[in-house]
């Protein structure tokens, strides 16, 4: 999971859940999500089995606009997400481990608005 500022478009922190191997990670995962303000821009990536512990945080995902309480058998899934705004959430997802092995999810997103440092106009 990754948090992006909204102005310079940098990764300001990332965390890692393994909701394979650890039981407690999908609510540790849940309350990072909780813990973040609204309008903080998450990018959110699976890594191999992620559904295996991830049912304490599933609901939460689905608030951000990310449900994928349907992927299973090592499926994959990325989003990225405005906490607070699901209607902007861009998500993709493949459901099964043969389907993932096909196609790897892929999220294309743009962050529009007025930067708040007329010095960074120049990023792109």
């Amino acid at each position: 999971m990754f948090v992006v500022d909204r102005s310079t478009c940098t990764v300001v922190d990332s965390q890692n859940f393994d909701t394979w191997g650890d039981t407690s990670a999908a609510a540790l995962l849940r309350e990072y999500i909780e813990g973040q303000s609204d309008g903080t821009v998450l990018v959110g990536i699976s890594c191999d089995e992620a559904s295996r512990y991830l049912a304490a945080a599933e609901a939460t995902l689905a608030g951000l606009g990310a449900d994928v309480s349907d992927v299973r058998d090592r499926g994959a899934w990325a989003f990225v997400a405005v906490k607070g705004d699901p209607a902007k959430t861009v998500l993709d997802k493949e459901l099964t481990q043969e389907s993932a092995l096909l196609r790897d999810p892929i999220v294309i997103a743009t962050l529009t608005g007025a930067l708040s440092d007329p010095s960074l106009q120049q990023i792109r």
